[in-house]
C-alpha cells in the first residue's frame, strides 16, 4: 500500500519458450501486444536493456524502431534476472509506460523515476546457468520467460493514479472505507495507505486460503497470518469499530471479483470466510493483550521518568502485532515519548536477517538435481503445445 504498484498478490500475464523462439521473436511480439492489441501509444513506451546486451538494444532500435533516446542500458539490479543464487539466469529487457511525455527525454531515468514511468512488461532471456561458485555457463537450450503485471496494465488502460484505484482492487477499498465511515478520496495520504493495505492484503489472503493455506506460526501459514493481522490493524487505524468481524465483509467483495481469475475461489467461500473470521477474533484477543502490556510499559516509563524504548515498541509490534502508530498515539496521550530510532533499527535488523536467509537458497540443491537428470537421461518431451493432458511416469 505504500507504493503505487507493488502488491503481496498480483496477477501475472506471460509466456514461456523452452528451446523454441528466443530474443527477436519475444521482442517483436511484446511490441505488437503492447502497441497494437492493447493500443498503447508507441511514443509513450520506453525500453530498458541490460548494459551488455547489445543484441537486444539493436533489435529494439533497428528492427522495432524504438528511438534510441527511449532505450536505456541498466545494470544487474534492474536488468539481469536469476531464479536464485544459483541456477538459470540471463539478461532481461523491460517495457515502461510514460505518464508524462511532456517532460522530454533529457535527464529521464527509468531506474529512478517511479512517478513518471511504470514498468509493465519484462522479457527475460534465460541463456546461462550460474553455479554455486558463481560461474556462468551457456544453457543447452535458451529459454524465454515473460511477465506482464495485470494490475499495472489496468492502471495504464484505465487511466488511474495507481494500481489500487483500478477495478481489480478498489471495490474492496471502497467497502472498507464505507465500514469506516470515510470517503477514500477525501482522506489524507496516511488513511489512504491503510485502506490500500486492506484492499491488497484482503485479496491475497482470500486466494491463499482458497488454495489451502491456513493461518499458522510457520511457513506459508505465517504469511497468511501476518497479512490478515495487518488488515485488522489497518481497519482499526481507519476507524472501523463494532463487535462483528470486519475481514469476512471485505473478503466477500474480493470473492465476488474472483470468478474470471479463479472460479474455484467462489466455491471455497465458506471456508475462506470462516478461517478469516476465526483468525480475526483470535488476533483481537492478542491486540488486547498487547494493550495490557503497553499499559504496563507506560506505567514503568512514567515511574522511571523515561521514554518507551525502541526495543519495547518493537516487541509489541513483532510479537503482539501491535501497530507502532497506536503505540505512539497511546504513549503521547500519557505524555511518554517513543524511541522510534531504536524501533526502526530493530525493524531493519529483522529485515536484513530475512533477506540474508532468502539469498542463501541453492537452486541446484548441491548438484543433486543435475545428478538425477543425468541418471534419468533426456527422454522427457514437452507436449504442452499440443495437449493439456498426458500420461507420465514419475521416475525420481
Amino acid at each position: 500500500g505504500v507504493t503505487k504498484r507493488h502488491h503481496t498478490f498480483f496477477e501475472m500475464l506471460g509466456n514461456f519458450s523452452f528451446g523454441d523462439y528466443f530474443k527477436e521473436d519475444a521482442i517483436l511480439w511484446a511490441w505488437e501486444l503492447s502497441t497494437k492489441e492493447y493500443g498503447l501509444d508507441p511514443s509513450r513506451v520506453w525500453v530498458s536493456v541490460f548494459r551488455e546486451d547489445t543484441e537486444a538494444l539493436a533489435l529494439w532500435r533497428d528492427v522495432v524502431g524504438v528511438p534510441e533516446d527511449h532505450i536505456q542500458r541498466l545494470d544487474e539490479k534492474d536488468n539481469f534476472w536469476a531464479s536464485g543464487a544459483t541456477g538459470p539466469c540471463g539478461p532481461c529487457s523491460e517495457l515502461y509506460y510514460d505518464f508524462f511525455p511532456e517532460r522530454g527525454t533529457e535527464g529521464a531515468s527509468l531506474a529512478d523515476d517511479d512517478d513518471r514511468f511504470i514498468e509493465f512488461y519484462n522479457l527475460v532471456f534465460m541463456e546461462s546457468n550460474r553455479s554455486a561458485q558463481g560461474e556462468l555457463t551457456p544453457l543447452a537450450n535458451k529459454n524465454i520467460d515473460t511477465g506482464m503485471g495485470l494490475e499495472r496494465m489496468a492502471q495504464i488502460l484505465q487511466g488511474k493514479r495507481n494500481n489500487y484505484e483500478t477495478d481489480l482492487i478498489f471495490p474492496i477499498i471502497a467497502k472498507a472505507a464505507e465500514l469506516a465511515g470515510v470517503d477514500y478520496f477525501e482522506c489524507d495520504e496516511k488513511i489512504q495507505t491503510y485502506l490500500k493495505v486492506i484492499g491488497d492484503h484482503t485479496r491475497a489472503v482470500v486466494y491463499l486460503i482458497s488454495d489451502g493455506v491456513t493461518p499458522s506460526n510457520i511457513g506459508r501459514g505465517y504469511i497468511v497470518r501476518r497479512l490478515l493481522r495487518r488488515v485488522v490493524r489497518c481497519a482499526r487505524l481507519v476507524g472501523v469499530r463494532g463487535e462483528d468481524a470486519f475481514t469476512p465483509i471485505v473478503a466477500q467483495v474480493a470473492i465476488d471479483l474472483s470468478p474470471e481469475c479463479d472460479p474455484a475461489v467462489a466455491g471455497a467461500a465458506a471456508r475462506v470466510l470462516g478461517e478469516m473470521e476465526r483468525e480475526e477474533k483470535r488476533f483481537v484477543q492478542t491486540l488486547e493483550r498487547g494493550e495490557t502490556l503497553l499499559e504496563e510499559m507506560l506505567t514503568q516509563a512514567l515511574k522511571d521518568n523515561t521514554g518507551l524504548s525502541g526495543l519495547n515498541a518493537f516487541t509489541l509490534y513483532d510479537t503482539f502485532g501491535f501497530p507502532v502508530e497506536i503505540t505512539e498515539e497511546v504513549a503521547a496521550e500519557r505524555g511518554v515519548g517513543v524511541d522510534m530510532e531504536g524501533f526502526n533499527k530493530a525493524l531493519q535488523a529483522q529485515r536484513k536477517m530475512s533477506q540474508a536467509a532468502q539469498g542463501s537458497v541453492d537452486m541446484t540443491a548441491g548438484s543433486t538435481l543435475a545428478e538425477v537428470a543425468d541418471l534419468l537421461g533426456s527422454g522427457t518431451d514437452f507436449l504442452g503445445y499440443d495437449t493439456l493432458l498426458s500420461e507420465a511416469t514419475v521416475q525420481a
